[in-house]
Parts: C-alpha cells; structure tokens; sequence
C-alpha cells in the first residue's frame, strides 16, 4: 500500500510540474495584449485627462488676448498666450494667436507632448495633445439689462462728447427736467415721454428688463421703478457697471409710450435718487426729480446675458464669446 501510495505522488507531482510550466508559458504570450489593454486603459485615459487640462488653458488664453483686443490694444498676444497657458497647465507651449477681422476673433492653440507608461511596449513612447479655443467679440445687439432703465442718445453723447467713454467724471442724469448744465435731454414735458420716467416693463417677476437694437421697449409708467423691483435689488450695483440700452427715438404716452433701442452702453453707477426708499445718501438731486449718477465707461462682458453684431453700434462695451 505504502509503494502504491508513493507511486502516485511522484505521478501527480510530475503532472503538476508539467501544467506549471505550461502556465508560465500562456502568462507570458498574454502579456503584450494585457498590456495592450493596459495602455487603453491607463495612457488613453491620461491622454482624455491632459486634452481636457490643456482645452482649459487654451480658453483661458484666448479670453485673456480677446479680452486685450477688446479694450482696442491687443498688445503682444503671444507673450498673453503663452503666460496663461502656462498657468493652467505648465508643460504646454503656446502657437502664435491667430486674429481674425471678419468676424472679429482670435484662435489659441496649446501643444503638450504626454508620455505613456505601458504604450512603449507596443511602440508608443509619447503623443503630442492639442486644444484650439477661439473667441470672438463684438458690440451688444440684444439682451438682458439688471435694471429696467433706459438712458437716451442725447445723454450718451453730451458725456462723450459724441465719441466713445474715455472719462471717469460723475455726471448726473436727470430722468425729468433738464440736465444740470443747460442742455436738456429731455422732452417738453419734463419727461423723455409724458408719463415716463426713463423706466421699462420689467420681465415677468424680475427687476430686469429684456430688449433688442431695432426694437421698441416699452415704458413703466410712475415715478418709481417697476413693481418687481426693490431698493435692494437696485441698490446692489451702486459701484459696479450695468449695461443699459440707449434709444434714439421714443413717442406715445402713458402705457403706451416706448423707446427705439440704438444700442448698449456701459454705465458705473454710483447714485440714484427715484424717490421713496429708492434712494442713495447723498442723493444725486432733490425734490420731484428722478435721477441716476455715474459715467458711461469702456466695458468687456464675458457673461452670457447679451448677444453681439458686427452691426451694432459701437458704444465702448464689447461681448466676449467662446465661439470654437
């Protein structure tokens, strides 16, 4: 019993070793797929990883040289480029901007090279990754304003004296009654129009008010702000710049009376005076008078609460867009 037991173990021992060697054997013509799979898994998924790093930079990028170009200097674009891209993600490297006229744009382009950690072993040592971000700009052609309030092209061009904002003088807009240095902006009445005060229909439950160039938009009788509207929610852009549409034609009364929208210029607001609790201290004028004070202002809108034309009228405030 004794030898039959051991004639067994050195059969089965001798199997096992057999089926041992045979198992290193596939495990080693498994291991290029395997780290085939490998580098699906792991280099592809860094390559995803970095091409959305990189995209990250070149956006940024293309915003900060739009932006530049925006303010009417575009200064050294590459030199803008290459130092934002940098920031976001420091082993890229920066092709020359490329600046279009028509549509105004700018084009960015990153290149990083990444290296792999399994491709080498089926050829692969490094891929170079790219990201392009263009962004264009233009003047506002409609639009979104925080407040219903409308400023008319008389104001607009007695401040800039018929060009663009370039001063930071506060001035004072009186909404009724004449303007403080003579020259009325205003109508026989007082008013832009009988009953109107400078104020628009709010949109539905907002203190804002949607408009369009080439449009009508339509007053807010009374002497206050819309109904929607709050002293806080006016209040807080006292020292910050809100666009608003400027008109150049208005006619009617009462409910009736509108305003013809030329276009959006950038004003800072630092007072206002609509009677009531909406008012700052000190107030920019007294008594029956309704007014806004602040000064009309270059201005570059990344937000996405307008729209921008080649066509409309250039009044200082460019939109910016991510147009790729």
């Amino acid at each position: 019993m004794q030898r039959l037991i051991s004639r067994f173990t050195r059969r089965t021992a001798g199997r096992l070793g057999d089926e041992h060697g045979a198992a290193a054997v596939v495990l080693a013509l498994l291991m290029v797929p395997m780290l085939g799979f490998a580098a699906i898994a792991v280099d592809v998924g860094a390559l995803y990883a970095e091409r959305a790093r990189l995209q990250t930079a070149a956006d940024a990028a293309a915003f900060a040289v739009a932006q530049d170009c925006a303010r009417g200097a575009c200064g050294d674009m590459v030199a803008t480029a290459s130092a934002v891209v940098a920031a976001n993600d420091g082993d890229a490297s920066t092709a020359p901007p490329v600046l279009s006229s028509a549509p105004l744009s700018v084009q960015v382009t990153g290149t990083t090279p990444v290296e792999h950690w399994f491709a080498p072993v089926i050829g692969h040592d490094a891929t170079a990754v790219e990201a392009t971000a263009t962004v264009g700009w233009g003047s506002p052609d409609a639009g979104t304003a925080v407040l219903p309030l409308t400023f008319s092209w008389c104001e607009f061009e007695r401040q800039t004296h018929g060009g663009l904002p370039s001063a930071t003088t506060v001035h004072t807009i009186n909404l009724t009654k004449s303007t403080p240095d003579g020259m009325s902006c205003t109508g026989p009445s007082g008013n832009f129009v009988p009953g109107g005060f400078g104020y628009l229909d709010s949109d539905p439950g907002t203190c804002r008010a949607s408009s369009a160039i080439g449009n009508r938009s339509y007053s807010s009788t009374g002497n206050t702000p819309p109904s929607s509207c709050s002293a806080a929610d006016v209040t807080s852009w006292i020292g910050r710049t809100i666009l608003l549409p400027i008109f150049d034609d208005h006619d009617g009364t009462g409910d009736n009376a509108w305003y013809h929208v030329y276009g959006y210029a950038a004003f800072r607001l630092t007072g206002f005076h609509f009677g009531g609790q909406f008012s700052t201290s000190p107030k920019p004028c007294s008594g029956n008078d309704r007014c806004v004070s602040g000064y009309f202002t270059r201005f570059v809108d990344l937000s996405e609460a307008f729209s921008y034309s080649s066509d409309a009228p250039a009044l200082g405030t460019n939109i910016l867009r991510l147009i790729r």
